[in-house]
């Protein structure tokens, strides 16, 4: 039997198949799920990189942020931000350059500084398998993004097995970190029949203040009335009250499934030691409804979701402002639908067709406190809108055993909008009116007509080796933060930053949406039963057209010296210029060796290196990770495995001028990991930063994270934020 590629997870794709209503094939399912699985790492989803059970258990002891599960995937990096909010970069794109979808739906950050990212709605113990799409995405699975796609799923539903009676399942863990003092737990029960699984899970993390490797300023530098800070410590790094709670059904009959499930996350403190605030209270709750069916010319799958998210900010503990507090506000909802098809025409040729629909709606408000902050509030965005409509065409063939081609169109319809705005007072003119009767004067309502198209080949001319090239023509229209934000006074600017670099950002209602032009060629040579030797090489060139790069501001409230300015932090607005990015990446694994003895001895290896220019002004990119490199060596025998690892990364010093973005020295490190699995039960400890090596994180922003943080009073200009020193880590996980 022939498995060609679909969007559903693969253990998905399996638990249908055994469903099938077919009773003479139940006999073959024991041999189909082994070549349904050879046929997906091998000929199905081109251009994607898998992380299974096996490569995320590992992790999840060393972090409670999901979005730190993807740093070993070739191409990938980590934007530094909150203790359980990272946002990734695939090539030096990232946050909503990717499309990134936890169990299929599309989830939207509601926060001017983009605390609540779509990975922070998922605990590490909750993700099953992660799908990353580097460059050339198809269109079936990317759609108003440029950089690639991220597909995050927890573990499909579990059904009893033909004359297994209905039971119970469970599982826990607990684990304990050093560095911060982090803690946390999980949860979860089943209860799995022949037709129905009914499964509830609960996780709990919290952390103070993280330590450096060495002191990096003075004691208690900028607080006022409250505790001294340490030298080595990181302030606002800390996170409190991260509950996931998720209850969910499954109905399977035949070929049918029917899942729904809904969830609520609850994160009552998380600290962003490169932002001007922190979240004081973040409240989400999500449904999801899914179906999946086989039917005999293929496969289709529906869902429908809707997303409420409550959102505070603040002065943290070891923050002020004056002696008063800032707060903020926001709330936002969104609704999507999917409908997509997977229509087998023969044995050659598969077509992938599907639409979507997501409805966004956003309200940003700041709470009047007093003095000129006051006495109304303060609406940073009034009604902000972003309604999507999409729709797709793939066809893909394998055109014998040595070629498979695949090429695809999409349409991508996004409209924005925002209401009137007003200051803290309603005057027409000063501090606050001016601004905001230049922006209201404006016509907010935009409408973008987007298309994207890919061609990918692979060619497979022996079982040791798989060559694969493809273009895309991408794009990806602004956020509603990119186009609406509209004062020009420096503290309502600096509350809006997605990047954490410590300036202040003022939207542009006349963004044009990016396009993205990308090449990309890989090369995978290995044993023909990848299990001794395998190395993994590409090389991509991605131009961007209209590419939302920032430009000094230079009118309103900004002044001359805001222009002229080369360090220190400026106000900016979002602007359309050119840009490319380039670069490769290197992975691969050897086996050193092996015997009954002493088990296995394998190397690992990935270097990644990455290059972006503003065609435009001749500056550097924002934010982009130098050559860095990994090396390991894992061992294993019986249940026990363990793995030293170094890690190298060399100095940032391809600046972003117009933002006067800080360098970064080189730096390396050490980490030890060991597990040990018996039947039932998972133990993992670790350390990492074996030799607590101080080093500043190269995509960590700018250290604004305590003190008059409002000002660069107190703030020490001048260096990133820095990285985690030594930290002994532990986990133990049941199941039962």
């Amino acid at each position: 039997m022939k498995f060609l590629y679909t969007t559903m997870p693969v253990a998905a794709l399996l638990v249908l198949l055994n469903a099938t209503a077919y009773a003479e094939k139940v006999e073959e399912l024991p041999e189909i799920t082994v070549s349904g699985q050879q046929e997906e790492s091998t000929n199905a989803s081109l251009g994607a990189a898998k992380i299974d059970e096996s490569g995320l258990a590992g992790q999840r002891s060393v972090t409670s942020d999901s979005a730190r599960l993807l740093q070993d995937v070739p191409g990938v990096s980590i934007y530094g931000a909150g203790g359980i909010s990272s946002l990734p970069a695939i090539h030096g794109l990232a946050d909503d350059r990717l499309r990134i979808q936890v169990d299929g739906m599309d989830l939207m950050s509601a926060c001017p500084n983009h605390m609540n990212s779509a990975l922070s709605y998922i605990d590490p113990t909750k993700v099953a398998e992660i799908k990353v799409f580097a460059g050339i995405t198809p269109v079936s699975v990317g759609g108003d993004s440029i950089g690639g796609s991220i597909q995050v799923t927890s573990a499909p539903p579990e059904f009893a097995a033909a004359g297994e009676a209905t039971h119970l399942k469970g599982q826990a863990g607990t684990f304990s970190r050093s560095n911060g003092n982090a803690f946390g737990y999980n949860f979860g029960a089943t209860l799995i029949g022949r037709s129905i699984n009914v499964t509830y899970s609960e996780s709990h993390a919290r952390s103070d203040n993280y330590q450096a490797g060495h002191t990096f300023k003075q004691v208690g530098q900028g607080t006022e009335g409250g505790r001294m800070i340490p030298g080595d410590e990181v302030g606002s790094s800390s996170y409190d009250g991260a509950i996931n709670r998720e209850i969910g059904i499954a109905l399977k009959h035949e070929g049918h499934l029917l899942q729904l499930s809904a969830s609520q996350q609850r994160v009552d403190f998380e600290g962003f030691p490169n932002q001007r605030m922190d979240m004081t209270d973040n409240r989400n709750s999500m449904v999801n409804l899914r179906y999946t069916g086989r039917y005999n010319w293929g496969d289709l799958e529906a869902r429908a979701f809707h997303q409420d998210t409550r959102h505070k900010m603040d002065m943290g503990p070891d923050r002020y402002f004056y002696g008063t507090g800032m707060p903020m506000e926001s709330k936002a909802k969104t609704n999507g639908a999917q409908l997509l098809g997977n229509i087998i025409l023969s044995e050659r040729d598969t077509v992938r067709a599907g639409a979507e629909y997501q409805n966004y709606t956003l309200y940003d408000w700041w709470p009047p406190v007093g003095g000129s902050m006051g006495p109304n509030a303060f609406w940073n965005m009034d009604y902000g809108q972003r309604d999507k409509f999409d729709t797709f065409i793939e066809w893909e063939a394998e055109w014998n055993t040595h070629w498979l081609s695949q090429i695809g169109l999409r349409s991508d319809i996004v409209m924005t909008d925002a209401a009137p705005v007003q200051g803290y007072d309603n005057g027409l003119a000063g501090i606050w009116g001016n601004d905001a009767a230049a922006f209201n004067a404006q016509r907010h309502k935009q409408t973008d007509y987007n298309w994207d198209l890919t061609a990918l080949g692979r060619y497979t001319p022996g079982r040791t080796q798989t060559y694969e090239t493809g273009y895309a023509r991408k794009s990806r229209s602004p956020n509603l933060y990119q186009r609406y934000p509209w004062a020009t006074n420096a503290m309502a600017a600096l509350m809006n930053n997605i990047v954490g670099d410590g300036n202040g950002y003022i939207g542009n209602n006349d963004l044009n949406p990016e396009v993205a032009h990308t090449v990309s060629v890989t090369g995978d040579w290995h044993d023909a039963d990848r299990k001794r030797w395998d190395l993994k090489a590409t090389g991509y060139y991605t131009y961007v057209q209209d590419y939302i790069d920032a430009r000094r501001c230079d009118f309103g409230q900004c002044s001359p010296a805001n222009v002229s300015a080369t360090s220190g932090f400026v106000l900016l607005q979002y602007v359309n210029q050119s840009a490319q990015l380039y670069g490769f990446d290197l992975s691969g694994q050897k086996l050193l060796g092996e015997s009954e003895a002493y088990g296995s001895f394998t190397g690992t290896a990935l270097l990644n290196y990455v290059r972006g220019e503003n065609r435009t002004t001749g500056d550097n990119l924002y934010n982009i990770m130098p050559l860095n490199m990994k090396l390991a060596v894992v061992h294993k025998r019986g249940g026990l495995s363990s793995t030293a690892e170094f890690q190298a990364v060399a100095e940032k010093n391809n600046l972003s001028q117009v933002r006067n973005e800080m360098r970064t020295g080189g730096y390396s490190l050490v980490n030890l990991r060991s597990s040990y699995e018996w039947k039932f039960t998972r133990l993992d400890v670790g350390i990492e930063n074996l030799f607590n090596r101080f080093y500043s994180i190269p995509l960590g922003g700018a250290y604004v994270g305590q003190g008059a943080s409002m000002t660069t009073n107190g703030i020490p200009w001048g260096f990133p934020v820095p990285g985690m020193g030594r930290s002994l880590n532990a986990s133990l996980n049941m199941h039962f």
